[in-house]
């Protein structure tokens, strides 16, 4: 099996060549990294984009134009097998935050002039020398309330700009020993087998423990928030979501991956299920809804003690009637 160092290695001349270039010479470093037939799946109102072209046209060279003197600012790599066939072959994950001088409109969101924080996920699957698929979400509803802006209404854990791994050991560059990669794929199929279906039929925080540490951290998107410790995370995340929802569906990932003491996935969707009981402070829709979701995990032993969760809120909430970017900035995005 491959070591995945020259996969790495092309992502990483990718994201210097990207992070380096003119706005003007952004779709000739796409078109040179990855392949025309591009699949790239984005946060609303991006969604899916096909070619490099397009991808630098409609979203890098807005956002670049945007949050100037842009810097990468990486808190974890990885690269791993799919453990799924279709679509299989070797992805390499990046993790962190976009970081600028919020100096013009994006989206409809008012310019700061101060400096801003894009959190995003990338997950890019490599075939060869050329990237061919990409997952990219982003905490756009993040950057609204940097800007000033409540899309939503207050959240019941807490709004931070989020921090790498306790561990400071997230950037992969090298190759990381394979028992332990999966070790930690074993840890994440285990809490997905687990809660996946909200069925266990255990008390929640009892449901939690056997695949979380005590004093876990769940870094979730703005609108939700993070909260820390099994018993908050319970209360102020994951019990008022299964009550403000049923008819959950089961679980599809295009990706699920490890390396090293890290791991995640991405669905599109990952799930759909149907609000009944009230979400995020919005009424019941009974109407389903589907979420896509990137998770990014830490493990610690036989656990799972940091999660990263990137959610499309807005394209769920758009999916409910509600288009939070146009109530919010009073800008329709197309």
């Amino acid at each position: 099996m491959s070591d995945m160092q020259k996969e790495k290695s092309l992502v990483r001349r990718f994201y210097a060549a990207l992070d380096g270039a003119e706005v003007e010479g952004l779709p000739a470093v796409m078109a040179e990294f990855c392949d025309s037939g591009l699949n790239w799946k984005g946060y609303h109102p991006f969604n899916e984009i096909t070619g490099p072209e397009a991808v630098a046209t409609r979203f890098w060279q807005p956002l670049r134009r945007s949050l100037t003197r842009m810097q990468r600012r990486l808190d974890v790599f990885m690269a791993g097998q799919n453990m799924y066939d279709d679509p299989g072959g070797v992805w390499v994950v990046s993790m962190g935050h976009l970081m600028g001088l919020f100096d013009a409109p994006w989206l409809g969101i008012r310019p700061t002039r101060k400096m801003a924080f894009l959190r995003y996920c990338a997950f890019h699957r490599v075939e060869g020398d050329k990237i061919t698929e990409t997952a990219m979400f982003f905490d756009i509803p993040h950057l609204m309330m940097q800007a000033g802006l409540q899309p939503f209404p207050p959240q019941t854990a807490a709004h931070l700009v989020q921090p790498g791994p306790k561990t400071h050991d997230g950037l992969m560059f090298d190759a990381q020993p394979p028992q332990e990669g999966e070790r930690t794929l074993a840890a994440i199929n285990a809490m997905v087998s687990d809660l996946g279906q909200w069925a266990l039929g255990l008390p929640l925080e009892e449901e939690l423990a056997r695949t979380w540490h005590d004093d876990m951290i769940w870094w979730g998107p703005a609108g939700i928030g993070a909260t820390y410790t099994i018993e908050r995370y319970a209360k102020q995340h994951s019990g008022p979501f299964r009550a403000g929802f049923t008819n959950r569906s089961g679980t599809g990932h295009i990706c699920r991956m490890a390396e090293g003491h890290f791991g995640g996935f991405f669905g599109w969707p990952n799930f759909r299920a149907t609000p009944t009981g009230g979400f995020m402070g919005m009424p019941a829709t009974d109407k389903e809804g589907e979420f896509r979701v990137i998770d990014i995990y830490r493990r610690a032993g036989d656990k799972l003690a940091e999660n990263w969760i990137f959610i499309d809120l807005l394209h769920f909430w758009k999916c409910q009637g509600v288009d939070i970017l146009e109530r919010t900035t009073g800008i329709e995005c197309p």
